[in-house]
């Protein structure tokens, strides 16, 4: 690193001198413009680049009759979360069926992703959102409230019996895997191209934090359909009132812990965050008590009480994780 003075010109203005040796290799003249840009961790960027230019990255998969479209699928996935621009998919002869079925399935559980070009033997996809126009923290404040709706529909699905909501619950999922996959691709865009996160006002700390949070609520609504799938096999009068309202009290304390992490961490609260964990070994021992409740009930009835419970648990500590997240995002930079 080579150090150079700030000095003082005309009794109000700072300068510093610049290398002769990056002035020579970058062919900059008396009169040149220079770029300076501040970067969101406080350094300054100067560069002879004075227009944006938007870093393409294109992914090229090859097909053909053999294909497995679900491979092909989770292929198309995986380059849309690495990042990729553009994706174009190509064969030797015509493309088939499966392979155009596969490619329409992604463009439907993906965000942003359309087909703009198309032939017998190639399709290309392209992404038209703009990272900005989907910031971290909406994203996550959206997962966070779907996959509380889903849990609570599914607990209440216990009394209701509709078998409707389960449906919907399934459907929700669905979304908040798309929300995760879309959190996972602007973070490891930022990796590619630091200028993005200039752009998105946020750090890669901070990027970083959101892409764990958002795995973990994605984990957390795959227990929330684990719930809703062993509440609709207790719907009906197989299950007690008193047990009922005991699944009613574990779900809401480890909804609360949930609330709360996600407040905290929002709020900046790092007292708040550490409070909140104390909660789970509550929670864990209510699901077992409603475990060794029903151990006299049928076989099928106990073994559903025990995936919900379970569930409900995981849930509660997936909250703690998100708790010691905050904490750790809030030590590291706080003043």
């Amino acid at each position: 690193m080579e150090v150079r003075k700030v000095q003082m010109t005309g009794g109000s203005s700072y300068v510093i001198t610049l290398p002769k040796e990056w002035i020579k290799s970058n062919n900059i003249t008396k009169n040149n413009p220079l770029g300076l840009t501040i970067k969101p961790d406080g350094s300054l960027l100067i560069t002879t680049k004075l227009t944006e230019k938007k870093i393409q990255r294109i992914k090229e998969v090859d097909v053909n009759e053999k294909t497995n479209d679900a491979f092909l699928l989770r292929q198309l996935i995986g380059a849309y979360i690495a990042g990729y621009n553009s994706i174009k998919i190509k064969s030797e002869t015509k493309v088939s069926l499966k392979v155009r079925s596969s490619v329409r399935k992604f463009t439907q559980i993906t965000i942003g992703q359309e087909v703009v070009e198309e032939s017998d033997k190639t399709i290309v996809i392209k992404d038209l959102l703009k990272p900005a126009e989907m910031p971290f923290n909406s994203t996550i404040k959206r997962m966070h409230l779907m996959v509380k709706s889903m849990h609570e529909d599914a607990i209440k699905t216990l009394e209701s019996k509709n078998k409707k909501v389960i449906e919907e619950i399934m459907l929700k999922e669905n979304d908040v895997d798309r929300l995760h996959w879309l959190v996972a691709r602007q973070y490891n865009m930022m990796l590619q191209d630091l200028d993005l996160a200039e752009k998105m006002n946020i750090t890669l700390t901070l990027a970083s934090t959101y892409f764990l949070i958002s795995r973990i609520i994605e984990r957390m609504a795959d227990h929330v359909v684990r719930i809703a799938r062993n509440v609709q096999k207790l719907t009906g009068d197989k299950l007690d009132i008193k047990t009922k309202r005991k699944i009613q009290n574990a779900s809401d304390i480890a909804l609360s812990i949930f609330n709360k992490s996600i407040g905290s961490f929002f709020r900046k609260e790092i007292v708040s965050s550490n409070k909140n964990i104390d909660s789970v070994q509550t929670l864990g021992t209510l699901c077992e008590e409603i475990n060794s409740s029903v151990t006299k009930k049928p076989g099928s009835i106990a073994l559903s009480v025990g995936y919900i419970t379970e569930s409900i648990r995981r849930i509660g500590e997936y909250a703690e994780d998100l708790s010691e997240i905050a904490i750790n995002y809030l030590v590291n930079t706080e003043k």
